[in-house]
């Protein structure tokens, strides 16, 4: 018997090393907080800023609004008559909440073909791709958390458009990302994190 036991541990320990811990962090609304319970969240902020520049806080800002640190977030599943699952609002997925036809753009243009949505490191590197040729494309500046967000959001062409001007709830979530930019950025900076 104990050596049956003994195999049982041995297998949920093993199975154990393979899950992934998708919690999100305790205290979102402070930075030193999150990069304190996830140093690997500030590594992967901090090579994505060297590779494309985008500024760690609003790297953060826009994690926040899309899947509030949560590796495996997924879009809320859409129901027929109010009760038969018909699939999701989206193909959304990970920390950055990335589509899978812009994820498969992603991955065919850096050659990155082992990236994971749901890993934090290829979830920034993905994002500083994208606001990257979002400054080429707009114009808007990769500190610009407000409008990089609504052309995150949008699509370029569709922030070029002006898609977003008809919608009031897009522009104050836009407005809020840049305020929780500037207060990560603050809050980076009292614990010296940047």
């Amino acid at each position: 018997m104990s050596r049956l036991f003994r195999a049982m541990v041995l297998m949920v320990f093993v199975a154990g090393c393979g899950e992934r811990q998708f919690a999100a962090p305790r205290e979102l609304d402070n930075a030193c907080s999150i990069v304190a319970q996830h140093p690997e969240y500030l590594r992967a902020f901090r090579a994505t800023e060297r590779k494309w520049g985008v500024p760690v806080a609003v790297l953060m800002a826009m994690i926040y609004q899309e899947s509030k640190f949560v590796g495996n977030a997924r879009t809320p599943h859409q129901y027929a008559l109010g009760v038969i699952p018909i699939g999701r609002q989206s193909s959304a997925y990970g920390y950055s909440q990335a589509l899978d036809g812009t994820w498969a753009e992603y991955l065919s243009e850096t050659g990155n073909r082992r990236a994971r949505r749901d890993d934090i490191g290829d979830a920034t590197d993905f994002m500083g791709w994208y606001m990257t040729k979002t400054v080429a494309e707009t114009g808007v500046a990769l500190n610009d958390a407000r409008n990089q967000y609504l052309a995150y959001h949008e699509g370029r062409q569709g922030y070029l458009r002006r898609s977003y001007d008809s919608k009031g709830w897009l522009l104050r979530i836009a407005g809020e990302i840049e305020s929780r930019a500037v207060m990560y950025d603050a809050q980076l900076r009292s614990c010296r994190r940047i």
